[in-house]
């Protein structure tokens, strides 16, 4: 009978195609099980290998937590639901290696009126499975559904939402009271900041433990975020909240000192760039070292014009600062350029823009120049971008 189980419910599990499968599936499974409440020939570590497909050491470390599980109609019901929703085989094995708990969960009592409440609330089926992978735990409690009710307007998308609980899944662990109490907290604390709801919101997806911290250690990055030298009035000022959440203070520190030494910026000039683009603190110093070696050393802009013009240093060095200025080049050394052409104002336009003003007026004069730029922007360099 287990052999025979395990076989339908792995074909469940693996198929492609699978649709939701309606509760009077679960029931149908739930009642094909033993009546009785306990099987003297069912094991618990070999059902979660043979039928959910954990290795022998997940299954393992699992079973310490089902020891009172004597019977598989209950984890049976479990996994016709999980398959219902459209999980894999691979995510549903990682589900209970995660939460081996979830297969003692209620399908009738629990699961199901879930589905049925987070339908109501705008939830898709493919949301909610999205959501049984995030929230784990929390999904296998009815409290999960009010908890999102509360929520979901703070993040104004269920998208939104499952973006930042895929970061923070503590707005579903914690009881929804506590949850409530620091999330006032902190928001009454943001909203002081001059952020509106719709900042608020963004960086609540960005930094989403922002909700459920403690008060005090938002004020604390909060006044990080101050010292960046970004006015709260401005439109960067989330940013720059964004910014000192990911970093720290003392990190803050270290990389405005990076900056200075490896673009030449005296105090003023790194106070412009950050106050310009606060997320420039989150790039990487390999990053910042790149960009600044090509910018400075290779193409010879001054510290002053860069400061002033932070955001080339988020655009990708590779696929974007480089191929444009090899097609510039080109076109400056063939005396295909009308007038001269500020750097800056090259990179920042879109692809369709410095394909229709760089690329497509010289067809005739540069045949291949489409091709040339094509393959720089895979990381190749053409022979006619090869300038002497």
């Amino acid at each position: 009978m287990l052999r025979l189980r395990s076989c339908v419910l792995t074909h469940l599990l693996s198929s492609p195609s699978a649709s939701p499968i309606p509760s009077s599936l679960h029931r149908l499974i739930s009642a094909a099980a033993p009546a009785v409440s306990s099987n003297p020939g069912f094991a618990v570590e070999d059902y979660l290998v043979a039928t959910c497909g954990l290795t022998r050491a997940q299954a393992l470390k699992a079973s310490t937590k089902l020891s009172h599980v004597k019977s598989p109609s209950k984890p049976d019901a479990v996994l016709a639901f999980l398959a219902g929703l459209g999980i894999s085989s691979a995510d549903v094995a990682d589900l209970v290696a995660r939460d081996p708990l979830l297969l003692c969960t209620s399908v009738d009592k629990t699961l199901d009126p879930n589905v049925v409440d987070l339908t109501g609330l705008g939830f898709s089926v493919s949301e909610i499975a999205r959501l049984v992978s995030i929230g784990r735990a929390g999904f296998r409690r009815r409290s999960i559904v009010s908890k999102l009710h509360y929520y979901l307007p703070l993040f104004v998308s269920i998208q939104n939402l499952l973006r930042a609980l895929k970061f923070n899944d503590n707005i579903l662990k914690y009881g929804l009271e506590r949850s409530q109490r620091a999330t006032k907290l902190n928001l009454a604390v943001l909203r002081e900041c001059g952020l509106g709801d719709c900042d608020i919101a963004k960086v609540c997806i960005a930094v989403p433990w922002m909700l459920t911290a403690n008060v005090e250690h938002v004020r604390a990055t909060v006044a990080s975020a101050d010292g960046v030298g970004v006015r709260r009035e401005s439109r960067m000022f989330r940013h720059a909240l964004h910014a000192a959440a990911c970093l720290g203070k003392e990190k803050i520190a270290a990389k405005v000192e990076f900056m200075k030494k490896t673009f030449r910026w005296s105090d003023a000039e790194v106070g412009i760039a950050v106050s310009k683009l606060p997320s420039v603190l989150l790039r990487s110093t390999e990053a910042l070292q790149s960009r600044s070696e090509f910018l400075i050393s290779e193409l010879g802009l001054e510290p002053a014009y860069i400061a002033h013009r932070p955001a080339m240093l988020s655009y990708n060095l590779e696929r974007r600062l480089r191929p444009r200025y090899y097609v510039v080049k080109f076109l400056k050394e063939n005396e295909l350029l009308e007038r001269e052409r500020d750097y800056y104002s090259t990179v920042t336009i879109s692809d369709k823009v410095f394909m229709d003003k760089f690329i497509h007026p010289h067809k005739e004069a540069a045949p291949h120049l489409a091709e040339d730029y094509a393959t720089v922007c895979s990381g190749e360099v053409p022979a006619r971008f090869l300038f002497a």
